[in-house]
């Protein structure tokens, strides 16, 4: 018997499909999405889970994909809705950054998230779970040595866009989650992190778990710690 269905949106590979598979291997059905039609690790996954793990074609950052991905899962109800999303154009003082790489992190890292939990917010169960990878790049508490300037831009953009959305939606009983997985090994954290994906993701699905059921945002990181905001 399934644990419960998870739509990971942006699972072709490391942190989104780390989390395809921390919740496939516990028991879970999972909907995963990548963009364009190439042969990725989501499928490899999706091959070897007897029927377990499917795969969906999305790039959120087209609205008409989206509304389309909320047509074909109508009639589904999921457990989780987890958003992973993360861009960076290079590290440029802000002052240097041409406004189209500008507009493509923010679309990517904020708006285009959003959009997503806005469509498909009505096939979350009651009681279910919302999720949206943030960072610890996202906190204007934390940002004490300055650079990446447009990606932490993005990330605290999304962060002030989720406690909007919450506010919206005061009245509805999901729990709402910003998630930092830490500085893991990806192209976006660096061959030299401190942390693999499989020591973040599975500390990422744990919080996650363990604030299943609690209404209400949170900022945190994969340790289950509060973020400052």
């Amino acid at each position: 018997m399934s644990a419960g269905t998870a739509l990971i949106v942006g699972a072709s590979r490391t942190l989104g499909l780390g989390l395809a598979t921390e919740y496939a291997r516990r028991g879970w059905d999972v909907i995963g999405t990548v963009r364009g039609e190439g042969r990725t690790g989501l499928h490899d996954l999706a091959d070897a889970s007897d029927g377990r793990v499917t795969v969906e074609s999305l790039d959120m950052t087209e609205p008409d994909q989206i509304a389309a991905l909320r047509e074909r899962l109508a009639g589904r109800t999921l457990d989780l809705l987890f958003v992973n999303a993360g861009i960076t154009r290079g590290d440029l003082p802000v002052g240097e950054v041409p406004t189209e790489m500008f507009v493509d992190v923010m679309v990517t890292n904020a708006l285009s998230p959003m959009r997503v939990v806005e469509s498909l917010r009505s096939l979350v169960a009651p009681t279910g779970t919302i999720g949206v990878m943030s960072s610890r790049q996202g906190s204007l508490s934390f940002n004490t040595r300055g650079g990446q300037d447009v990606y932490r831009a993005s990330k605290s953009a999304l962060n002030q866009l989720m406690r909007s959305y919450a506010v919206r939606y005061a009245d509805a009983a999901h729990s709402l989650l910003l998630m930092c997985p830490g500085h893991v090994r990806t192209e976006l954290g660096g061959a030299d992190a401190p942390l693999t994906i499989e020591q973040s993701v599975p500390g990422v699905v744990d919080t996650i778990e363990r604030h299943r059921g609690e209404p209400g945002l949170q900022y945190l990181n994969y340790t289950g710690d509060p973020v400052p905001w």
